[in-house]
């Protein structure tokens, strides 16, 4: 985990005002100079400080507390998305993880596969699009029969059925809310 670097967070958002700092000091009844301190790293601001600069930039106090997401961890390049094997099912995952409200992976099937032997149902809400080759989708009591192009959402808690028994590979591109697998 890395350091928060509170004053860095201050002068990004009195900038994003468009305040000066003698403007956000008068604003928050503290000294420019300190204020300035702040900012460079060379005064740590007590709690109570954070909270009036909070209300005086009109952000949540929470957020000079929020570590900065590193863009690079976003993204997931093709030949290194994380991947699992379950039985003769493999699955990539798109997204870079399973933090987060979403997760989104690709469902490799090879012909004359399952997911699983029975319907299954779980908390997590999801819309697949088939990317190649065909499916079987069980919903319930009912069965659809997608192809390349076709989507379909699956509720929460709806149970769910994926089949190949075609003599074609097939590939589902889904994404889950919240991530469950």
């Amino acid at each position: 985990m890395e350091e928060i670097d509170i004053g860095k967070k201050v002068e990004k958002y009195r900038k994003a005002k468009d305040l000066s700092i003698r403007e956000l000091a008068k604003l928050s009844e503290i000294t420019p100079s300190m204020l300035s301190q702040i900012e460079r790293g060379l005064a740590n601001p007590s709690i109570q400080t954070i909270k009036v600069l909070a209300k005086s930039l009109d952000v949540p106090t929470f957020s000079f507390f929020i570590e900065e997401i590193n863009t690079v961890d976003l993204v997931v390049r093709s030949d290194h998305r994380k991947k699992m094997v379950i039985e003769n099912l493999s699955y990539e995952l798109i997204s870079p993880d399973f933090t987060g409200n979403l997760a989104t992976a690709i469902m490799n099937f090879p012909p004359n596969t399952a997911s699983s032997e029975k319907q299954l149902e779980h908390k997590g809400e999801e819309v697949a699009y088939v990317l190649k080759g065909k499916i079987k989708v069980f919903l319930d009591d009912e069965e659809y029969i997608l192809e390349p192009g076709d989507s379909v959402k699956i509720p929460a808690q709806m149970k769910h059925k994926w089949e190949n028994h075609f003599n074609e590979h097939a590939a589902i591109l889904f994404s889950v809310t919240p991530p469950v697998f």
